[in-house]
């Protein structure tokens, strides 16, 4: 007659060979059960979605009809909404407001851009990066050897447990 295995309690430890054999093989039970429940609700999940595409497309484009009406009536009407010199008014179902971003950068071809700012000798627009060499200390760990907040690890041992998986070809 089979012997029949319950499921670890939480806080288990495992007592013998024979006990960590077969903790592994229900912990590969368990991920794979876990990947097929993950599996089926993406499944639903898509099939949802799909079967109301249509009318979430049709809220969205409603959606950016009505912001583009709002904004078109507030922009054309602003001196009005903000004569006390504010940023937002308040037409009593919402509000709608203006706000300035704060300045920022962009750049296209970092290259020529930091080769120009050389040529023009704008070096105070360009940022050099010092930092540690992580490599070189790893190549050479007797000279940095005590110096305080440099820690060389070795020999740190991770424990991993991969349950075996049969392939069906």
């Amino acid at each position: 007659m089979a012997k029949k295995h319950k499921a670890p309690a939480v806080g288990y430890v495992c007592q013998d060979k024979e006990q960590t054999q077969l903790a592994i093989k229900l912990l590969g039970d368990t991920q794979r059960e876990l990947t097929r429940i993950e599996t089926e609700l993406n499944d639903e999940i898509a099939t949802i979605t799909d079967r109301r595409k249509t009318q979430i497309n049709a809220l969205k484009t409603r959606i950016d009809s009505l912001l583009n009406g709002i904004q078109t009536w507030c922009e054309a009407n602003r001196a009005e909404l903000c004569k006390d010199g504010g940023k937002t008014a308040n037409l009593l179902t919402g509000e709608v407001s203006w706000r300035q971003r704060p300045p920022s950068v962009s750049i296209r071809a970092v290259d020529k851009v930091l080769e120009t700012l050389k040529a023009l000798k704008l070096t105070r627009f360009i940022r050099t990066k010092e930092e540690p060499n992580k490599d070189a200390m790893l190549a050479d760990p007797e000279t940095v050897q005590g110096i305080a907040g440099v820690t060389i690890n070795k020999g740190v041992e991770d424990f991993a447990v991969v349950p075996f998986e049969q392939e069906i070809a």
